[in-house]
């Protein structure tokens, strides 16, 4: 996890991080409503573990993709409640809109035992890694 905080605004992204993908790459899709979806990376022996808080969200409405390059892009998007003429909003703070967090992935990973599974509001990707290349 990045103890650096950003030096450009609150979106997750530290320039010393070297597995962020760029933060300026204009293809990335956000919505400031919720471009600030939360995900803790932790490394183990075995795997790097993704974990989203995607509150409200249903897994269908929940990308996990690998790009070229070895770059995990989880995206989603939440919905804007249906509004009836006769109700009357007092308040309004639940987000919504897209979302989109890319993380470059290092080279000791198996790219096609990727899994992702869904709980309680939460995403976990799991990236299993290669194992350790013995020394001759």
């Amino acid at each position: 996890m990045a103890m650096i905080p950003s030096l450009f605004g609150n979106n997750n992204t530290t320039i010393f991080d070297p597995f962020s993908f760029n933060m300026f790459d204009p293809s990335t899709e956000t919505s400031a409503a919720i471009s600030n979806t939360r995900i803790d990376w932790k490394e183990t022996p075995e795997a790097h573990i993704f974990k989203a808080d995607v509150p409200g969200l249903k897994k269908e409405e929940v990308k996990v993709e690998v790009e070229e390059g070895k770059v995990l892009r989880i995206s989603g998007e939440r919905s804007v409640e249906k509004e009836d003429k006769n109700d009357t909003w007092h308040r309004t703070e639940r987000s919504s809109g897209k979302f989109t967090r890319r993380f470059r992935l290092p080279e000791n990973v198996k790219m096609d035992q990727i899994k992702a599974t869904m709980e309680n509001g939460v995403l976990c990707v799991v990236v299993p890694k290669e194992g350790e290349k013995k020394r001759e």
